[in-house]
């Protein structure tokens, strides 16, 4: 961990990096991408869920593949799909103290909306703790792990990646990260298509806790 003392930036992913996945806060977005396709294409949910999850996995968002195929609002899209019930996210203390004790930029790298990512970072007690965020709007709506994206926020933030981790639950949207130059840590997780390519040699920290890696970087 000595080597991540002298990191000047510092990259979060925001959903189930966070926060931890088995809050389900995702699954409610999920839900409303199937509820958006349905109302939008005139399709029963089974066959919105299926075009979802084939955009997912063509386009790397569903909103991308809505975007390139059905010339959607992608404004309203987000906003549709981001309004979620957050209560049951509960203020993380522990994680508010260690953000606060690194020292360097600390900037939100999310594939969902500005919106969302203040919502849920207000919820766990974190939203004065980052220096800015970068969204899928930032991003003129290329999402991770295409390259553009990365060299954008680099761009915006004056990153030096030598000096960078990026720190995320989808295996895969670590690889450009690496490349660059960044440090990678994943949060270890089970879901089939954010674990896929998790023993790749671009993954250079498997974590559990996002909060305990922290701690031990701050000792």
């Amino acid at each position: 961990m000595k080597n991540l003392k002298n990191l000047k930036y510092w990259l979060f992913d925001l959903d189930n990096t966070l926060y931890s996945g088995h809050t389900k806060v995702f699954d409610q977005v999920d839900k409303k991408m199937t509820e958006y396709i349905s109302k939008k294409l005139n399709l029963n949910p089974e066959e919105a869920k299926k075009i979802q999850k084939n955009y997912f996995q063509e386009y790397n968002t569903t909103l991308s593949g809505m975007i390139k195929n059905h010339k959607i609002d992608a404004h309203e899209f987000l906003e549709f799909v981001h309004d979620v019930d957050l209560n049951f996210l509960k203020e993380n203390k522990a994680l508010g103290e260690q953000l606060s004790k690194i020292n360097g930029k600390k900037i939100i790298f999310t594939n969902g909306s500005r919106a969302h990512a203040n919502n849920v970072t207000k919820r766990i007690g974190i939203k004065n703790l980052f220096d800015g965020i970068f969204d899928i709007v930032d991003s003129d709506f290329i999402p991770k792990p295409s390259k553009e994206p990365y060299e954008k926020i680099v761009e915006k933030f004056k990153i030096e990646p030598h000096y960078c981790i990026f720190i995320e639950d989808i295996a895969r949207n670590l690889k450009p990260a690496y490349e660059l130059g960044m440090k990678t840590a994943w949060i270890i997780n089970d879901e089939p298509w954010a674990a896929e390519y998790s023993e790749a040699n671009f993954i250079d920290y498997k974590i559990d806790n996002l909060t305990n890696f922290l701690k031990e970087i701050n000792k």
